[in-house]
């Protein structure tokens, strides 16, 4: 069995005195989830993270791998699994979005509440979760 292993960030940004996540719907599966895609060559999960949000949605972010990290494992139809690995990226302002037409059907900005209602996965509600408990845990300190 093979291990696919893709990397990719909860992007958000602080917009109207709210918290807000980018979701992006697959042209492919039509699931609704978080900019992301595989590691190629000898790219550091780091660098294979920023790629993709770069090419998925033209957007230069940083990503941060110090302070959060959540990882989603789980089978593919063709019997190999795969593991997704999501870090944190923040967007200042309201950049234009570019999205990779044949890889993305729709791509937004919602609010935690919407996002969570909007992504497809239980895990990715998780993740998204976690991450705003611990963006909204920073902005108290």
């Amino acid at each position: 069995m093979t291990t696919e292993v893709s990397t990719g960030a909860v992007v958000y940004r602080r917009f109207n005195g709210e918290l807000q996540y980018l979701l992006e719907e697959s042209a492919t599966s039509h699931f609704w989830g978080f900019p992301k895609g595989h590691v190629e060559g000898e790219e550091t999960d780091e660098q294979a993270a920023e790629r993709e949000i770069r090419e998925e949605t033209g957007l230069h972010v940083h990503v941060d791998t110090a302070h959060f990290r959540q990882e989603d494992d789980y089978p593919l139809p063709s019997g190999n699994q795969k593991r997704t690995i999501l870090y944190l990226a923040e967007v200042q302002g309201d950049p234009v979005i570019t999205k990779q037409d044949v890889e993305i059907s729709h791509i937004g900005w919602f609010n935690y509440e919407d996002a969570h209602m909007t992504l497809t996965y239980d895990s990715l509600k998780a993740i998204l979760e976690k991450a705003n408990a611990y963006l909204t845990d920073q902005d108290a300190q």
